[in-house]
This record gives C-alpha cells, structure tokens and sequence, in this order.
C-alpha cells in the first residue's frame, strides 16, 4: 500500500487506487462513484 493523504489518495496492494472522498479508481479502469455517508440520515 502507498498512502499519500496529502495528496487525498492511496494505492492499495490489489492495484485499486481509493481517493479520500470514497472514490474509486480500478486496475481495469473502471470507476465507483463517491459514495459518502449522508450525515444525519436516519
């Protein structure tokens, strides 16, 4: 893993690259959508 908070990312060992907010970047180079938790949803 390779963690670069400064920078608001972090390679993970599986090649996936996880951004700070809940972004994803797959080895494919497919995308998952942020997907944050609404704050206070109930």
């Amino acid at each position: 893993m390779a963690a670069h908070p400064e920078q608001g990312w972090s390679l993970l060992c599986n090649g996936v690259v996880l951004f700070e907010d809940t972004g994803e970047l797959l080895p494919d180079g497919g995308v998952i959508e942020p997907h944050r938790p609404l704050v206070g949803a109930s």
